[in-house]
């Protein structure tokens, strides 16, 4: 082993005991050294190869190194992702990673050694970039085994896409498109109107994709996405996206210590899930911001138990007009079908909650407890009702 493996090696220990001054002599004696570069790098991207054969994906990565660090981290975790994927044919990358990197915006944007692009872009010396690095490498090397939800880099390998999934991206931008319109409005008759349009899109579609898997040849089988639940008020953001799954024949698995939740279901409805969680959550945070600041009658600030009972109340009324919008949505295309809707969407149901017992053999229930206030919640309640469903359009929620 190398002096410089070893004295990584020696950083990790100390990062483990919680060993501030031997993490920081080890990282010290580490940036001295000419091949620090090369042997860091090759450590951090040995360990993001052994997180894709554990079931992490990019946006996985970043998303808690930015989490549980900072997002110098994040984006440091970014860049050596981009390095790492080097190794893979293009083929062998599955879309959706694909997808994550260009969402990151993940390349090798430097020349020569990484240290010291990166030392130089941010302005910081090469101890703090070292000890930086260091730190993103002890929490890669530290991560837990998570579900697979696909085939790693190298692994995949490019197949006719189901018919449900390969019609479906133009719909997904427009419906994407819509609701950005929604959400930047000001005058809720417009936000409304766009909402409505694309809820009456995912409908059609999520229906279509159903009955198309239905045939003989159909066979999509259920898939999963992880989505990020960010501080502060974790829990109620947690039951919203399991409302908004639940409506859409979805089921939401909640990693809280891992800073993300697990959504289980068909491609059609995932994304939606996904598109409506996004910006349900932004309508709710424009709410929140526009009720102010609460105080109690001493002056102490409640703000914290006002915005957990809002959040909870916009959470548990969304679910309530989600249910609603399901129910009308199966009503009024069983009626222009001439088809049970139900005997059709009852067997996908199913086979989501096997793909959940398969792969979450051991999954736990907890309830929900949360903090009271009773102004918050009847302004969460009514920041609900007005959120933009399209809720006096028929065609509404992916059923």
């Amino acid at each position: 082993m190398s002096k410089a493996n070893e004295l990584i090696g020696a950083a990790m220990e100390a990062l483990a005991r919680e060993d501030q001054a031997g993490f920081d002599s080890a990282a010290a004696f580490l940036a001295d050294r000419d091949d620090a570069d090369r042997v860091l790098v090759e450590a951090v991207t040995r360990a993001i190869s052994g997180l894709w054969r554990n079931g992490w994906q990019p946006a996985d990565v970043v998303r808690i190194a930015a989490w549980r660090l900072t997002d110098w981290h994040g984006r440091t975790a970014a860049d050596l992702i981009a390095w790492e994927m080097r190794a893979y044919a293009p083929a062998t990358v599955d879309e959706r990673w694909r997808d994550q990197l260009a969402g990151l915006e993940a390349a090798v944007w430097w020349k020569g050694g990484y240290l010291a692009a990166r030392q130089a872009r941010d302005g910081a010396g090469r101890l703090v970039t070292v000890s930086g690095v260091l730190e993103l490498l002890g929490l890669l090397t530290g991560l837990p085994r998570l579900e697979s939800l696909g085939p790693p880099p190298g692994a995949a390998r490019r197949t006719v896409q189901p018919r449900s999934h390969a019609v479906g991206e133009k719909t997904f931008a427009r419906v994407r498109a819509l609701l950005a319109k929604a959400e930047s409005t000001t005058y809720e008759a417009e936000a409304e109107t766009f909402t409505s349009a694309a809820q009456s899109l995912m409908a059609k579609y999520s229906i279509d994709a159903a009955m198309l898997d239905a045939q003989p040849g159909g066979g999509e089988a259920p898939a999963g996405i992880r989505v990020g639940i960010d501080a502060p008020y974790e829990q109620p953001k947690a039951v919203l996206l399991h409302l908004i799954a639940e409506a859409n024949r979805c089921r939401v698995i909640w990693s809280k210590e891992l800073g993300f939740a697990t959504v289980l279901g068909f491609w059609a409805d995932l994304s939606w899930v996904e598109v409506l969680f996004t910006s349900l959550l932004v309508q709710a945070q424009t709410a929140l911001v526009n009720s102010g600041t609460k105080k109690h009658g001493t002056g102490r600030s409640r703000n914290k138990t006002f915005r957990q009972s809002f959040l909870s109340a916009f959470a548990s009324r969304i679910g309530e007009r989600l249910a609603e919008a399901t129910a009308a949505a199966i009503s009024q295309e069983s009626a222009s079908r001439g088809t049970d809707l139900v005997r059709v969407l009852a067997p996908r149901e199913q086979e989501v909650e096997q793909a959940v017992e398969r792969m979450f053999p051991h999954l736990v229930s907890h309830a929900v407890r949360t903090s009271w206030d009773r102004e918050g919640w009847a302004a969460g309640s009514t920041a609900a009702d007005q959120a933009s469903l399209g809720a006096r359009d028929r065609q509404r929620l992916s059923p």
